[in-house]
C-alpha cells in the first residue's frame, strides 16, 4: 500500500466547497481500500470471524464497526437521514461490549458486513453531493465530521494490523517494501531544547480532535531529548544486563506487572542458539539491531529509561521538540513544517510494515534537529492522559474524555502503521501502561 499526498487538515478550512467535497470523497475511498486490504482481500471467513487474541476484536467486527460509525455520524448526524440498520448500533458499540466478549455477539458475516458498509458508503456519497458544508455548523465546518470518520477508520486499520501481528498461522500480509529510507549521520545522541514558552495543542485545524484543543501556552525549563528513538540494540543491553531482574529500575506497579506477566523481553522477541530473533506478521527473522524497539509497554520503557540514567519525556516536552520553531516563534503542523508528509519525511502509511533504522529521514527533522518524531513507532511519554485547560468535549465524550484519569499514558508521533491523515505534532494517542500489542517504542530525556 502506497501513501498518497494527504492535505493537511488545517488547509481544509480555506477550500471552496466543491474542492473540499472532492477531497473528502477521495479520502473515504482511500481508507476503505485499506480496510479491505487488511480483511476480505487477505483472509477467509473463518479467520475474519476468529478472535486471534482476547485483547482484540474479530477483524469482521472492526470492518462492520467502521461502517456503523460512518452511518451514525455521516448519514444520521450530518445529513439527517433515517437509520439504515439501527439494530446494529448496540452490537458495534465499542463501549457496550469489551473486546473479549465480541465473538459471542451476533456479528454480521463477512459478505453481509461488506454489503452493509458498501450500502452505507453509497448513501454517504449521495448525501455528500447534496450537503452544504456550512461553516456555521460545528460538525460540518471544514468537513470536521468527515475528517473524524476518515481518521476513525484509519485508526481501526492500525488496530487491525495489531491483530494481524497477534495472529498465528501463515503470513497474510506482505513482508514489506524494502526500499531504503533516506539516512542521516546521527552526530549527537541527544539534542538540547532551551527553556521558554511554546504553544501546545491547536485551535485552527478543523480535523483535530477535541483532546488536541485548545491551543495554550506552556513554559518549560530546558531539557535534553534523544535525537532518535531507543533501538533494539540499546534495549537488548538492558535485557542482557539483567534489567528485568532488578526491581530498582521499575516502579512498584511496573514490578508487579513484570512478576504477574512473566515477561522478560519485548513482545515477539525470541532467542535461540543463533541469537535474537523476532516474529513479525507470521515470519521469524533476525532482530534488526538498528531499528527502533517496538512492542514495549510503558512500564518497560520507564524501567529502561531509569536504567539508562534518564527518564521518559513529558508530553509537553515531546510536542515542543517536535513542533516549535524557536527562530520564528511559530508552531509547525509537522516537525519539518507545513508541507504534507512525503516519502522523504517519515515512515508512515503502512509502506514498509516495520520501523526504519535510526537516523532515517533527515528531511523530517524538527527545528531542533530531532529525528523520526513522526512514524516508525509510537512513543510513550511520562504524562497521564487528561484534557488541556479549557477542554470541551466535542462531538461526543466517548472519544477521549471517558479515559481521563484512569491511568492511561500518552503516546505521541504515530508509527509505520499510522496513516498520514492521522499524524500531526498535536495528535494524542493513549493506552494503558501494560499494553504491548501496539506499535510502540520510546525515546528518553533528561533535565538540562
Amino acid at each position: 500500500m502506497n501513501p498518497t499526498t494527504v492535505l493537511p487538515g488545517s488547509a481544509t478550512a480555506g477550500l471552496d466547497e466543491d474542492t473540499l467535497k472532492s477531497f473528502v470523497a477521495g479520502e473515504l475511498d482511500r481508507v476503505r481500500d485499506r480496510s479491505f486490504g487488511l480483511t476480505t482481500e487477505v483472509l477467509d471467513e473463518s479467520e475474519l470471524l476468529a478472535q486471534h487474541s482476547r485483547l482484540m476484536s474479530p477483524l469482521v467486527w472492526d470492518l462492520a464497526h467502521v461502517g456503523n460509525y460512518e452511518e451514525q455520524w455521516l448519514l444520521r448526524a450530518a445529513a439527517g437521514r433515517d437509520a439504515l440498520r439501527p439494530e446494529l448500533d448496540a452490537i458495534y458499540d465499542a463501549f457496550e461490549h469489551p473486546r473479549a466478549e465480541r465473538p459471542t455477539l451476533p456479528l454480521l458475516r463477512t459478505a453481509e458486513a461488506g454489503s452493509y458498509i458498501g450500502q452505507v458508503r453509497r448513501r454517504v456519497l449521495d448525501a455528500l453531493a447534496a450537503l452544504r458544508l456550512d461553516p456555521r455548523q460545528p460538525l460540518l465546518a471544514g468537513g470536521l465530521v468527515f475528517g473524524m470518520v476518515v481518521q476513525h477508520e484509519h485508526q481501526h486499520d492500525e488496530t487491525m494490523l495489531a491483530t494481524h501481528q497477534l495472529r498465528r498461522g501463515s503470513p497474510a500480509l506482505p513482508s514489506g517494501d524494502q526500499r531504503p529510507a533516506p539516512q542521516a549521520l546521527v552526530t549527537a545522541a541527544e539534542v538540547l531544547v532551551p527553556e521558554g514558552p511554546f504553544v501546545m495543542g491547536c485551535s485552527d485545524d478543523p480535523w483535530a480532535y477535541d483532546n488536541e484543543r485548545p491551543a495554550h501556552q506552556v513554559d518549560l525549563p530546558a531539557f535534553w531529548i534523544d535525537t532518535v528513538p531507543v533501538s533494539n540494540a540499546d534495549y537488548l543491553r538492558f535485557v542482557e544486563d539483567g534489567g528485568y531482574e532488578q526491581p530498582r529500575w521499575w516502579t512498584e506497579a511496573g514490578w508487579e506487572w513484570r512478576n504477574r506477566s512473566g515477561k522478560r523481553t519485548p513482545a515477539f522477541w525470541l532467542h535461540d542458539d543463533g541469537g535474537w530473533l523476532r516474529r513479525r506478521f507470521g515470519r521469524v527473522e533476525p532482530l534488526p539491531a538498528d531499528e527502533p524497539v517496538q512492542h514495549v509497554c510503558w512500564h518497560e520503557a520507564q524501567a529502561y529509561a531509569r536504567w539508562a540514567g534518564r527518564r521518559l519525556p513529558t508530553e509537553a516536552e515531546w510536542e515542543k521538540a517536535a513542533s516549535w520553531d524557536p527562530a520564528t516563534a511559530t508552531k509547525r503542523r509537522f516537525p519539518w513544517g507545513e508541507a504534507a508528509p512525503g516519502p522523504e519525511h517519515a515512515n508512515l502509511g503502512q509502506v514498509r510494515y516495520r520501523p526504519t533504522v535510526r537516523g532515517s529521514f533527515p528531511a523530517g527533522a524538527s527545528a531542533y534537529g530531532v529525528l523520526q518524531l513522526l512514524g516508525d513507532v509510537w512513543e510513550w511519554t511520562s504524562t497521564e492522559f487528561t484534557g488541556y485547560p479549557g477542554f470541551r468535549s466535542f462531538p461526543y465524550r466517548e472519544y477521549s474524555e471517558v479515559f481521563f484519569g484512569d491511568g492511561y499514558r500518552v503516546l505521541r508521533g504515530g508509527s509505520w502503521a499510522t496513516d498520514p491523515a492521522v499524524c500531526r505534532t498535536t495528535f494524542r494517542n493513549w493506552d494503558l501502561p501494560i499494553r504491548r500489542q501496539i506499535f510502540a517504542g520510546f525515546r528518553t530525556a533528561r533535565d538540562a
